[in-house]
């Protein structure tokens, strides 16, 4: 099968939907399929479209539908999509009327889809491929034995907070938190993401100069953020809106403990009763969750064994599967 992947994010970007282009261009390869990845579709005769973001890749998918009449298209929502834009945005409910079918990265956002649409959506969770050398069990206690051990040894407390940095991200939360800790704690705030514009990176540079525990690292090569993201104590997601963050997945994978706003592409994925929720934009919380994740082993711990408990969801043979499934459904 000859497929396309329409993705808005351009060829060589770190947005997580290129990030999720390219894994999937690598899943469906493996499948036995040709796959091209594409910012707009290009007019050639493709078997099937996936196409990432209702709302912006609409334009692609419309222009598919009109020179391929009978071949399917799979739209994959976005946070801004489930969240926002099908609600008030006529071009993405245009692109879900459109599609054959429908995935989500979490089980909660079928709740946003009315039930006809909800019949044609499935739910793929974002896989994780483990560094070589670190896959299994044994790994993972590895991992949280060498945490330990910086714990006891290194003068900080790390926390990441790893993404883009963008309005809907809240991407200060963790650092505005940091200022209200005691002055005893060690924890440091390491910032991994690319600002989207100059005035977000203007206040990520003046966060580091008045804020003594916060360090803006900038957009990083994707193993770089993972060596980052396995050397730190805790992973702060503080977004308003996620349809299923990429970041999640490698975290809970890399056995890292989270603290994530209470938002439903957070609780799709790390269930309703999860220790580790904080209310939206709510700093003061944020800071106090902080404060038991480091003072509290019992606590972190928890949080790390509930996180060690969701891995087997993101294994990349998992998300081969249900990636099968969903292609003969569609073929004959």
């Amino acid at each position: 099968m000859k497929i396309g992947i329409v993705t808005p994010a351009p060829p060589g970007s770190r947005y997580g939907n290129r990030i999720t282009a390219v894994r999937w261009a690598r899943i469906l390869r493996r499948l036995g399929n040709r796959v091209s990845i594409l910012q707009t579709y290009d007019g050639k005769p493709y078997d099937l479209l996936v196409a990432l973001h209702a709302q912006r890749s609409h334009p692609s998918i419309v222009k598919f539908r009109r020179h391929n009449a009978e071949a399917p298209v799979i739209v994959a929502l976005t946070g801004t999509d489930l969240y926002r834009d099908i609600r008030i945005n006529h071009l993405a409910r245009e692109s879900i009327e459109i599609a054959t079918r429908i995935v989500v990265l979490q089980p909660k956002a079928l709740k946003e889809l009315r039930p006809s649409i909800g019949d044609k959506t499935r739910v793929i969770y974002q896989s994780v491929e483990q560094p070589r050398g670190l896959a299994g069990g044994r790994a993972a206690k590895t991992r949280a034995g060498k945490q330990e051990c910086r714990a006891r040894f290194s003068g900080n407390f790390d926390v990441c907070v790893i993404g883009h940095l963008r309005a809907v991200k809240d991407p200060f939360r963790t650092a505005m938190a940091a200022r209200l800790l005691p002055q005893s704690s060690r924890i440091r705030v390491l910032q991994v993401g690319g600002a989207m514009t100059d005035a977000i990176a203007a206040r990520a540079r003046n966060e580091m100069g008045v804020n003594q525990r916060y360090e803006w690292l900038g957009e990083l090569r994707r193993s770089h953020v993972r060596r980052i993201l396995a050397k730190c104590r805790l992973c702060v997601l503080s977004s308003r809106m996620e349809g299923g963050a990429n970041v999640l997945s490698e975290a809970i994978v890399a056995s890292v403990p989270i603290l994530a706003s209470r938002i439903d592409g957070n609780v799709g994925i790390l269930g309703e009763d999860y220790p580790g929720y904080f209310i939206v934009g709510d700093t003061k919380q944020v800071a106090l969750l902080l404060t038991s994740a480091e003072t509290c082993p019992e606590y972190l711990n928890e949080l790390r064994m509930r996180c060690k408990s969701l891995a087997s969801l993101f294994a990349p043979a998992r998300e081969e599967k249900t990636w099968a499934d969903l292609i003969g459904e569609l073929t004959p």
